[in-house]
């Protein structure tokens, strides 16, 4: 039996805890777990990978667990860090994760040895949900947020602004992203790359529409330390709807380019890839920034014309040295409503009130950024969100404001579709949810 102490159980429900109890993003407690993890020579990095799988798990189907928990207990349970324990031992039992037996001993035994005197409590919730497996998996059918894993809330939304395709942008969310490669055409070619794969036994396709011509899609998710190339920056991993980014805002060599909002460094590498530029990245997370070096630095990117500054991108007059940029990618803050599948913590997290503070900070880097790019250039609008208030709705109040910026045709949806104006990429199979609308300055 693993010992509590380095248990995937424990370390899952201290993950669940610090989101659900206590508002913290997953990733980020992640992070400081794997960095507190790494200090102990005996840290066994297999269990910190199944402690995440179990969270992700969980998160996944919050809304159907925490229900069940509530229809168990009637009350709330104390102490609440039982919570998480409890929910990684439902999940186990409802997914059939492992055996019935083992799932209820061990959540009971990780659970006791920090509340010893919570063991019959633990035993008879888990018990006491075998029992009534049916009773409850049917009335969690008819309560939508148990059903569909999602806050009531943002159900409400999605059904109002996607009311023929919410169903399916929900199922879709909740099911478990592709591992998607962007290949790094200055090193290497698709083709190249693609029998670097099949000479790993690693199965791949390519996707449908791929208006950048770099994307692969694993059949099944690997460790990028097992990716061919990966460490010496042939590949990186990279969603395919944020691989359109660099395509759409149309760069070409010798142009000045300015990426707002850079953090954590993929679209900032595949804009390089794409062509040699002067290219200023900002970041207001100095630390977030970071990781966007190491990007560069792994992709053999660093240049003297490549600059990055942890700077407000809507402070210009802080960083700006009064040269207009050709191009400018604002990757704006947004609820990240269309990327929940890789972070489903987010939709925990998130309040309806949300949108309006991230709206206005969308307009506020809008307004900020335009005056910095030159008549003839393009400003790409990005956010990883489906809701209109920080998209189509942002864009029609910032036209409306401004008599030199028109929405432009951007003609990179394939050879046999229509050229876009601003377009929402739905959930699928093959992407997650993003929106995007190219600016031109007249």
């Amino acid at each position: 039996m693993t010992s509590p102490a380095a248990s995937p159980r424990l370390l899952a429900a201290k993950l669940i805890n610090a989101v659900l109890l206590n508002g913290f993003s997953l990733t980020s407690t992640l992070a400081d777990l794997r960095a507190s993890r790494a200090l102990h020579a005996d840290s066994d990095g297999r269990e910190l990978a199944a402690a995440q799988n179990l969270a992700y798990g969980v998160l996944r189907e919050a809304g159907r667990l925490r229900f069940f928990l509530a229809q168990l207990t009637q009350r709330p349970v104390q102490p609440e860090e039982l919570v998480g324990h409890l929910l990684v031992g439902l999940h186990e039992l409802d997914a059939g994760l492992s055996p019935a037996y083992a799932a209820v001993n061990e959540t009971v035994s990780v659970a006791a040895e920090r509340f010893p005197f919570a063991r019959a409590f633990v035993n008879a919730v888990l018990r006491n949900f075998q029992r009534r497996r049916e009773e409850l998996d049917q009335a969690a059918q008819k309560n939508p947020e148990a059903h569909w894993n999602f806050p009531g809330w943002w159900l409400d939304r999605l059904k109002a602004e996607y009311p023929t395709d919410w169903q399916r942008i929900v199922t879709t969310q909740n099911q478990r992203p592709p591992m998607t490669l962007r290949v790094n055409l200055r090193q290497t070619s698709l083709d190249d790359y693609q029998d670097e794969l099949a000479a790993a036994g690693l199965a791949f396709h390519l996707p449908q529409n791929d208006p950048g011509g770099a994307a692969l899609i694993l059949d099944a998710p690997i460790p990028v330390s097992e990716l061919p190339g990966f460490a010496e920056g042939r590949v990186s991993v990279q969603d395919l709807g944020a691989q359109w980014a660099a395509p759409l805002l149309d760069v070409h060599p010798g142009m000045r380019v300015l990426d707002a909002c850079a953090a954590p460094g993929g679209k900032t590498g595949h804009l390089l890839e794409s062509a040699d530029l002067e290219l200023l990245a900002l970041d207001n997370d100095a630390k977030r920034l970071r990781h966007v070096q190491d990007n560069l630095n792994r992709l053999g990117l660093v240049s003297p014309q490549v600059s990055l500054l942890a700077e407000d991108a809507g402070k210009p007059s802080l960083w700006w040295d009064k040269r207009p940029f050709d191009r400018i990618l604002l990757d704006a803050p947004c609820t990240a409503s269309g990327v929940v599948r890789r972070h489903p913590d987010g939709k925990w997290l998130k309040r309806a009130e949300d949108m309006q503070h991230l709206a206005r900070e969308q307009s506020r880097l809008l307004e900020a950024l335009w005056p910095l790019l030159k008549s003839g250039g393009k400003m790409l609008y990005a956010t990883c969100s489906l809701f209109k208030v920080e998209n189509s709705e942002q864009m029609a109040t910032f036209l409306a404001r401004h008599a030199d910026a028109r929405i432009e045709l951007a003609d990179v949806a394939g050879p046999n579709e229509p050229p876009l104006m601003s377009t929402v990429l739905l959930p699928s199979a093959e992407m997650d949810g993003f929106f995007y609308a190219r600016l031109h300055k007249t």
